[in-house]
């Protein structure tokens, strides 16, 4: 994962590079040398830089920076050719820093790497989050279909009964059956006189009693 990301992050620096190059630091980006990139940066860090730049500043050239330490810092030339090398298409850089670096000089976001590689793991997350949300989706539109199925032919052989007002009968005797199939309850489908109802586990419990409560009223009838 961290390695993926990694290359993610460099693709999307080099496709920056790509943009920027022409733009408003051509002189220094269209043909970069060593040099050239060294003056950019030190422009650049010039104008408020933030302190995760900063950060990156002196994590590559050991030092820190300091608007009064310019020729200490124009020593440092050298450490400018990997992100050269790689502006170029000539290498593909390992040290993370020159990597980091050469992102503050495009202005590349999200950056350092550590917010990058961040960010990439919450929109990771979220993708599982909402891919598990589609699954469950279609387990219960599945569930509801085969429901609705079973309901529905148990409902076409007990029509007479409805008619003759025996209702209680009726949903007791497919209530039972639906039971007996172990459907997951959380969505089912009941159908009783022509009237599709979505009935929850609770709204199930709650049938349940009703049922209950009319068989021990018709036996006290008796």
């Amino acid at each position: 994962m961290h390695s993926k990301t990694l290359e993610e992050y460099k693709k999307g620096i080099k496709i920056k590079y790509e943009i920027v190059k022409e733009g408003e630091h051509f002189d220094y980006l269209y043909n970069p040398s060593r040099g050239k990139l060294r003056d950019l940066c030190w422009l650049i860090f010039e104008n408020n830089p933030t302190q995760d730049d900063l950060n990156v500043f002196k994590n590559l050239l050991c030092l820190d920076f300091d608007h009064t330490k310019k020729n200490k810092f124009k020593e440092q030339k050298d450490k400018f050719r990997p992100i050269e090398t790689f502006f170029k298409g000539e290498t593909d850089p390992l040290n993370i820093d020159a990597i980091n670096l050469a992102a503050v000089i495009v202005d590349f976001q999200p950056r350092p790497f550590k917010k990058f590689n961040e960010k990439c793991r919450i929109e990771e997350t979220k993708q599982i989050k909402n891919t598990d949300k589609a699954e469950i989706a279609v387990e219960s539109e599945k569930e509801v279909i085969e429901v609705e199925g079973f309901v529905k032919s148990e409902n076409e052989g007990s029509n007479e009964d409805l008619k003759k007002g025996n209702f209680y009968s009726n949903v007791q005797d497919v209530f039972s059956k639906i039971k007996t199939q172990k459907i997951n309850p959380e969505k089912i489908i009941m159908v009783g006189i022509g009237t599709i109802a979505l009935v929850s586990s609770a709204c199930l419990k709650k049938l349940d009693r009703m049922i209950s409560k009319s068989k021990g009223s018709s036996g006290e009838a008796l």
